[in-house]
């Protein structure tokens, strides 16, 4: 058996692994490159595979740094079988389209103002590419063998990010190993808590947070302040925010807020017609994660849905306070690039962060401080308050990632330590080793490694 780490190496993007056991290939995730341009760039590369060779793929959750590329990997010619749970083939038919149609949109809007270096500026893939691929997914229950080539048992366990996302199990006879997949907290106050495996003699390990604890911080007071402070300088607060997870937390806690009397009474918009369907998604998975049904619904009609383009367009010419939340998550396209471009430059607003900002990213940008932030080809200031919540992340910190490890009856040979960026996944590897006396490391973009 051996592994080719094809991404998430010295990045949290791009996450895609291909195992090969004699004739078998399996390519566990299949994810977009996202954040700095070199990064970005290999979307547009081949992957060194023999499509025809490839036996299945398999998806740990609907992210777009974990599923982004399939698109692109089935009108390259694959055809077969794309294996994931229930609720990541729910999500991917929202995220996946969606990421065609903004890749059209960015496309045509570079070459209507011409500022893109390409004439004319194409996108990777398009949201009927992205809409044929689901055709090829196949869904699998949590704690379910499924035999691949009759050589590789698969098996997924829970692993507590978003509804679906999945630890992954492949074994043959000799060999066993994980993929974490993304990792969620013991302690998120809306999904469960990911499950305990046995071990494994090989474990490829998520790092997002390696080297970071999560604050012991009340995130609903938190929002509830940063909003006041907001309505008291008559600003707007613009989140960006994923459309699956994040959004429910945020409107969950904004319910709780209102309900109370914490903050007053003022309009809050979700621009992001595909987090209400990510959020039925959340009801029909209900048993995955800890809210009731009716608490859903609550945290649902807090807000004023926005649907159409002119909908959202007229939002940039409304004054505050008002509370607009907004895809994407790290700015790095979407609606919520419209309202930075509206509102960044007003004093009076707030920019709220609540989710990890990856390198290269307008996120990552403006977090760390930047005076000002590119967005269609020009220079928008940062004159409003940035402002992050990091105790509203998904992912667990190394902390957590410990605990969890720490629960395994089997040590791994090797830990190999991805989906981080270069200090975050060389503190988890040490902390592996040094906690735990696991061998960990960190491997290298298109290093292949024999697992013995």
């Amino acid at each position: 058996m051996e592994i080719c780490f094809l991404g998430a190496t010295g990045t949290v993007t791009g996450s895609k692994y291909l195992l090969s056991t004699g004739a078998t290939n399996i390519l566990v995730d299949c994810g977009l490159f996202q954040g700095l341009k070199q990064l970005r760039l290999r979307n547009w590369d081949r992957l060194p595979v023999d499509l025809s060779s490839l036996s299945a793929v398999i998806l740990t959750h609907a992210h777009i740094d974990h599923s982004g590329y399939l698109p692109l990997l089935v009108k390259q010619g694959y055809k077969g079988r794309v294996y994931c749970s229930s609720a990541t083939r729910e999500l991917c038919s929202i995220l996946l389209p969606d990421s065609g149609r903004l890749q059209e949109e960015q496309a045509e809007y570079a070459n209507r103002h011409e500022f893109s270096k390409h004439k004319p500026a194409l996108p990777l893939y398009t949201q009927e590419d992205a809409e044929r691929s689901l055709q090829q997914l196949s869904t699998v229950e949590f704690n379910q063998d499924v035999l691949i080539d009759g050589k590789v048992t698969m098996r997924l366990f829970p692993a507590g990010h978003i509804p679906g996302a999945a630890c992954v199990e492949l074994r043959d006879p000799h060999t066993r190993i994980v993929f974490s997949g993304d990792l969620g907290r013991p302690d998120d106050p809306i999904m469960k808590p990911p499950a305990q495996l046995e071990g494994a003699d090989y474990l490829v390990l998520e790092s997002t947070y390696g080297n970071r604890r999560h604050a012991a911080q009340d995130a609903q007071q938190l929002l509830g302040e940063i909003i006041n402070h907001t309505a008291q300088r008559g600003g707007v607060l613009v989140i960006p925010a994923f459309a699956v997870g994040r959004t429910q937390m945020l409107l969950h806690y904004i319910r709780l807020l209102k309900d109370a009397g914490t903050i007053p009474d003022l309009p809050i918009y979700l621009n992001s017609p595909m987090a209400v369907d990510a959020t039925e998604i959340f009801y029909r998975h209900h048993l995955e994660h800890r809210l009731s049904l009716l608490q859903c619904e609550a945290a649902c009609s807090v807000a004023k849905i926005v649907r159409s383009a002119e909908e959202s367009k007229a939002l940039n010419r409304r004054a505050g306070p008002m509370v607009i939340i907004a895809g994407s998550g790290m700015a790095t396209g979407g609606r919520v690039v419209h309202h930075l471009k509206a509102f960044a430059s007003d004093s009076r607003n707030t920019i709220l962060f609540v989710g990890f900002q990856a390198e290269g990213t307008r996120g990552a940008a403006m977090v760390n401080g930047a005076e000002s932030i590119r967005i269609h080809g020009e220079d928008v200031p940062i004159r409003a308050q940035v402002v992050s919540i990091d105790s509203l992340s998904a992912h667990a910190d190394y902390d957590q990632i410990l605990v969890w490890l720490a629960q395994m009856k089997r040590a791994p040979r090797q830990v190999f330590v991805t989906h981080g960026e270069v200090e975050a996944a060389a503190a988890m590897a040490r902390h592996v080793e040094e906690t735990l006396h696991w061998p960990a490391r960190v491997p290298e973009y298109m290093e292949i490694v024999q697992l013995k």
